[in-house]
């Protein structure tokens, strides 16, 4: 009920300031509802704004997910996003962007208001050129005339003011018209707002227009009096000031902001935001929030080239407004749907909050702490390594009942919230899940002795000169993963005994049994000076966020659903991927196969655990086996004892006078009691259908032939091909890797189970005396190119 508290405040103070039109929240159906009924209990309230501001100060967001939640906003545009970079006119496909999404949320029932900057800015350039049209051809040509590249500074700013404005109003009338929203242009000087009748004037304006449907477009009257010629006044008789300074349009919108008791302002400029120094200075950090009481840890910069306000001014008037309870977002509006990405609670600018709650750590720091670390763990010997891994594994048994605890909670939650059966069964931990995990553990401390900076190749180039290539961390991992939480230890002993580090993002619904066995992590990693190397990250970003953080991360592991891995996989545009994203695992009966084999393999690889990625979705049937039937009663019956819902295949359903109904798709993972059987007329039908309708995770044949077996583990392309195995045995623990951070089906680096080889990578180095290249070119020196035994 937090976000309640934080909007429904907005939905009283606005009372005053309501539109006739509809209402639109988005948001949960009940939020929404909830929000709908208390707004229409105040719909018919006077819109007459208060002169004054309240004196009890109104509540702001705390957190960038509730920011969905902003119904009144402000967005201010800075000159230099409305402008071109080179300078040379509007940039008008940036302009459009933000008018799309202003536009959208207009249509969806927010309030939307927007401060505009560019009319000097556009007015000089237009001047510009008429003044270079005036110029006789002996001006222009002359050498010593230099009013051509003067031509920009001669121009008079009220004037430029006055000729920008209204083309700036005709292109937005233009590109407001494209969605059919119409527009209002409000032009204001400083004592419009201190002076009570203009002031009340001004606001009864901006309500009208906003209920009629209206977006208001503000900018500063710069015609008559450009904010920069006025100096500070006092707001009221009393001599209390009672608004801020207006020296800039940033100013003026969180002044607009702060009167109309706007829920949110955007402050959108050509910087990503607040950084603790300027942005081109060494060590240079971006703040993604920003309080109050960090003020004192930001060092501004110049003033922008095409504006008047610099940082220090944005700042101000961020923090002005966020004191009269407006959340604010300084953003760049360069980037792509910025204001977009703000709504949906993504980490993009500098979010200005007054919670108190404690700041969490920064994930860029995290990534900075792993990347630490990981050189920390690297150069430990292997024994040191393997004790981390040891001491965690202890630690699963000993602190047993304090991981079961915090998993009951994680469990009893989960069920209250309607969680699916299958997630269920991987969020639940037990004393055997933690047994087998330690025991897991315990054979990657094993072996982890021979992995980093074992010797792959090595080669003698010439007399005094040799070359090695060895085995390196791959450096900083980010493992997402959803609802198992025994996959946390796993992946931590593996970056451990690699060396590597590791970010790890666990799914929501194991948060309790997230951070215990994180603890534990730590723990056992205190003693090697590096429990950095390896952190959870449990702030509120979105994944997204994770995603772009290309410079901090190396590689991304996703473990979860299809649609998970296929969202990163999508997402991750500079970051490699390893992972799958489907799990379309088959089981071929040959002709020639065992039939009480092929029935036990066939309910073991599709009833021993239905929601694991390695679980049989299609079972392929030789055609001879169907001919008396009775193979296929017993199959078919074998598998509705287990509660196995059965489709077939078009060509299985079009021999069937009745029987199974036809599946939808032969390409679909069911992950659940479900499957496929299809018939095939022999071996080579079988391995087209599994190149056509498989994903390169695991396949099995059941036959007694070992030519038809070796033939099909051969022709078949996937990561794991069987012979009479069940497909569960595709897990990195059976294979006698400890443990696995997931089954890659990619067909570079790692494939299938990735344990520990996975995680690394090689580096060579190169061993000489005072060898130079350019000694084999002239014949000083001999190439040799012998190879050497590694160990």
């Amino acid at each position: 009920m937090s976000y309640l508290r934080a909007v429904v405040p907005r939905l009283r103070r606005s009372s005053n300031f309501l539109p006739k039109r509809n209402f639109t929240v988005v948001g949960s159906p009940t939020l929404s509802s909830y929000l709908v009924q208390q707004a229409n209990k105040t719909k018919n309230v006077s819109r007459t704004l208060h002169g004054a501001l309240h004196e009890r100060k109104q509540t702001t967001f705390h957190e960038r997910s509730e920011l969905k939640y902003a119904r009144r906003l402000v967005v201010k545009l800075g000159s230099a996003v409305i402008t071109r970079e080179d300078e040379h006119g509007l940039a008008l496909g940036r302009l459009a962007s933000i008018v799309e999404q202003v536009a959208e949320y207009h249509v969806e029932g927010r309030e939307c208001i927007m401060v505009t900057s560019g009319a000097v800015a556009f007015g000089k350039q237009k001047l510009t050129q008429e003044l270079l049209m005036s110029l006789s051809m002996r001006e222009t040509l002359s050498p010593t005339d230099h009013t051509r590249q003067d031509a920009g500074t001669m121009v008079e700013p009220r004037a430029a003011a006055a000729v920008g404005q209204s083309g700036l109003m005709s292109l937005y009338d233009a590109m407001f018209g494209q969605y059919g929203i119409k527009i209002a242009q409000v032009l204001v000087t400083e004592p419009d707002f201190y002076n009570e009748e203009t002031r009340k004037n001004l606001f009864s304006t901006l309500s009208e227009l906003i209920s009629l449907n209206i977006v208001p477009i503000i900018n500063t009257n710069d015609a008559v009096v450009p904010p920069m010629f006025i100096v500070d006044q006092e707001l009221s008789a009393t001599g209390k000031k009672r608004g801020i300074r207006i020296k800039d349009n940033d100013s003026l919108a969180a002044l607009l902001a702060a009167e109309i008791h706007a829920d949110l302002l955007i402050l959108m400029s050509d910087v990503d935001g607040i950084y603790n120094k300027p942005p081109w200075e060494d060590g240079a950090r971006l703040m993604h929030t920003y309080n109050t009481g960090d003020k004192d840890l930001v060092k501004f910069g110049e003033k922008s080239k095409v504006g008047t306000g610099g940082m220090n001014a944005k700042v101000s008037a961020a923090a002005w407004a966020l004191d009269r309870g407006v959340s604010v977002v300084i953003c760049n509006g360069h980037q792509d749907k910025a204001i977009k990405n703000i709504l949906t609670g993504r980490k993009v600018g500098t979010f200005f909050t007054e919670s108190t709650a404690e700041k969490a750590t920064p994930v860029e720091q995290l990534a900075e702490n792993a990347r630490s670390g990981s050189r920390i763990l690297q150069n430990l010997t292997a024994t040191e390594r393997a004790q981390a891994v040891n001491t965690l594994a202890d630690l699963l048994i000993s602190r047993q009942d304090k991981i079961l605890e915090a998993n009951a909670k994680d469990l009893d939650e989960a069920k209250k919230s309607g969680l699916a059966k299958p997630l269920l069964s991987r969020l639940s931990l037990n004393a055997s899940k933690l047994q087998s995990l330690a025991v897991g553990l315990k054979q990657i401390a094993d072996d982890s002795h021979r992995n980093v900076g074992r010797v792959v190749k090595r080669t003698k180039l010439a007399e005094g000169l040799e070359l090695k290539q060895v085995t390196v961390p791959i450096g900083v991992l980010l493992v997402i993963f959803e609802s198992r939480p025994d996959s946390l230890p796993q992946v931590a002993a593996l970056a451990m005994a690699s060396g590597n580090g590791l970010l790890l993002k666990g799914g929501k619904e194991a948060a309790h049994s997230n951070r215990a066995l994180m603890e534990l992590v730590k723990e056992s990693l205190a003693a090697t000076g590096a429990s950095n190397a390896i952190s959870l990250v449990s702030t509120r970003e979105e994944i997204s966020d994770l995603l772009s953080m290309d410079e901090h991360i190396d590689l991304i592991i996703p473990r979860g659903s299809s649609d998970l891995v296929r969202n990163i996989q999508a997402q991750a545009q500079h970051i490699p991927v390893m992972g799958h994203a489907e799990g379309i695992c088959h089981v071929y009966v040959d002709r020639e196969a065992d039939l009480d084999k092929a029935l036990k393999i066939i309910r073991d690889s599709k009833c021993d655990y239905p929601a694991a990625c390695n679980a049989m979705e299609t079972l392929l049937i030789h055609e001879d086996l169907l001919k008396d039937g009775a193979f296929f009663t017993d199959v078919c019956n074998m598998l509705k004892r287990e509660g196995v819902k059965i489709n077939s295949g078009p060509k299985l359903s079009q021999t069937l006078t009745f029987g199974p109904p036809q599946a939808k798709s032969l390409k679909f993972e069911y992950g659940a009691l479900e499957c496929s059987i299809e018939m095939v007329k022999d071996l080579e039908e079988a391995i087209q259908h599994v190149h056509t309708y498989g994903s390169g995770h695991t396949d099995v044949i059941v036959t007694e032939n070992a030519n038809a077996a070796k033939y099909f583990q051969s022709n078949v392309d996937s990561a794991c091909v069987f012979h009479n195995a069940s497909s569960r045995f595709a897990d990195g623990f059976r294979f006698g890797l400890g443990a696995e951070v997931g089954i890659s089906t990619a067909r570079i680096h790692a494939r299938g189970p990735v344990g520990v080889e996975g995680l690394l990578t090689t580096k060579w180095i190169l061993s000489g005396v005072d060898h130079a290249a350019s000694e084999f070119t002239d014949g000083t020196r001999t190439w040799l190119h012998q190879a050497l035994p590694t160990e």
